[in-house]
């Protein structure tokens, strides 16, 4: 338990930037109808599924031009 309690100021950080993350995109998600590849339904489960790596692909590769 001990060597938990020393990695927690670098796991604080990284679960607050893919909650922020998470947000953002889920919000982006849901306020917008058009995406460049997919819908929406898909874009949610892999943003949710796939945690840090999801919410950095939709803004990449999904997100369409407003």
């Amino acid at each position: 338990m001990e060597e938990l309690f020393k990695y927690i100021p670098f796991l604080i950080p990284i679960a607050v930037i893919q909650l922020a993350l998470l947000a953002s995109a889920v919000v982006h998600i849901l306020r917008h109808n058009s995406f460049r590849f997919g819908n929406r339904l898909m874009w949610l489960i892999i943003c949710v599924a796939v945690n840090i790596i999801g919410p950095v692909l939709y803004f990449v590769i999904g997100k369409g031009d407003d």
